[in-house]
């Protein structure tokens, strides 16, 4: 079945009591038994709802996985897989990364006692020095936040595999549309499904997405004794939004395209990240593994300190300043003062999270109007 195909039908039935085409609503807490564990397969809705089952089987066909899990949001995904350490394991993770990801991390996880690794993850060998008995999970993303590092999925799954190691990867800003880690080795996908999978900034939600059975029901035990999953009306939501996501995605790197080409020449932009251009550090992975380039750009400002970049980013009348991403509409953020405050400013700037670097997510209006607005805002 092709994505399109999928994206629209996978995991739906008709409904088989009232031939209900789109997946009802099951808005209940608990369900009815014949006798005590005599029951259909769902006994409370924090372990299963039909709903979110029909979500969760489709997040897994758009993977190419067998399994798929939905949290409340994309950082009790994120939990639900650290929360498969012990102390003294060892976590390696890239050093430029979600500031929410960075901040579980460091601040709530480290103190008992795992240990996290921050690497310049541009070249899969990088990892091999980190590596050591205790070393239980790879955790990376592709491309990064928000300076848009591409890597190397299938070279860090070889070195994982031949260590013996588990391997997931963040795939929110690429989407299942533009790029599938499982296909390419990885273990584990993670989305934040509020993002382009959700697609219209209405719902807060997370994913796992994976192939082994035991690794499945070991994530299964912390989903439903952790508690951390999605309510129904949200599952449907998601369930609408992705039928349309190979639509949006289409648009979203249309737009995207035409935006990095504009920043590029502008007298006012000194940076763009963007892995489509041929410049872009790993382009040629990002060719590889991805089918395109997608809707997130970044960019730095020329000669501009903290309050020019403030002035700018409250300019914008179509881009709308907001943490986020991945909806229909265009949105501007700040990653310094918004999603990667939480990080150090020495790491911060080490990788290019500087003062004057703005985050776009570009969304899916008339190009004309997304470009008027630059321009104006760059004035």
């Amino acid at each position: 079945m092709k994505f399109a195909t999928k994206a629209i039908h996978a995991g739906q039935e008709p409904d088989p009591s009232t031939g209900a085409v789109m997946t009802p609503i099951y808005q209940t807490s608990t369900y009815w038994q014949k006798s005590p564990g005599d029951h259909q397969g769902y006994e409370y809705s924090r372990g299963t709802n039909p709903t979110r089952k029909a979500l969760e089987n489709c997040l897994a066909s758009l993977e190419n996985a067998k399994f798929a899990l939905a949290f409340s949001s994309g950082m009790s995904a994120t939990e639900a897989v650290i929360k498969l350490m012990k102390p003294g394991d060892e976590v390696i993770t890239g050093n430029d990364l979600y500031g929410g990801s960075f901040r579980m991390f460091t601040r709530i996880f480290a103190h008992y006692g795992i240990v996290f690794h921050f690497v310049d993850l541009s070249t899969p060998q990088n990892v091999n020095k980190y590596i050591n008995s205790n070393t239980k999970l790879i955790w990376l993303e592709t491309p990064t936040n928000p300076t848009m590092q591409i890597v190397d999925i299938m070279g860090v799954s070889a070195i994982a595999k031949a260590n013996n190691i588990m391997l997931a990867v963040d795939n929110t800003f690429a989407s299942p549309y533009l790029q599938n880690p499982i296909n390419l080795g990885a273990d584990i996908v993670m989305h934040s499904v509020t993002k382009y999978l959700g697609g219209h900034s209405d719902v807060v939600m997370g994913a796992l997405m994976l192939n082994d059975e035991v690794l499945y029901k070991q994530l299964w035990f912390i989903y439903n004794a952790c508690g951390a999953t999605p309510g129904p009306m949200d599952s449907f939501l998601v369930l609408r939004g992705i039928k349309t996501l190979h639509l949006r995605m289409k648009a979203h790197c249309e737009n995207g395209r035409e935006v990095a080409r504009y920043l590029k020449t502008h007298p006012a932009i000194d940076k763009v990240y963007w892995p489509g251009f041929s410049d872009h550090p790993n382009h040629s992975i990002a060719k590889k593994q991805m089918r395109d380039f997608g809707g997130m750009i970044s960019f730095t400002l020329k000669d501009a300190d903290l309050q020019k970049t403030f002035n700018v980013a409250s300019k914008f009348k179509v881009f709308t300043l907001a943490e986020s991403l991945g909806g229909v509409e265009s949105l501007v953020n700040h990653p310094v003062t918004m999603t990667h405050a939480s990080i150090p400013k020495e790491s911060r700037e080490a990788v290019g999270v500087v003062d004057n670097l703005l985050r776009l997510s570009v969304g899916v209006e008339d190009i004309e109007d997304l470009l008027n607005d630059l321009d104006q805002a760059l004035k």
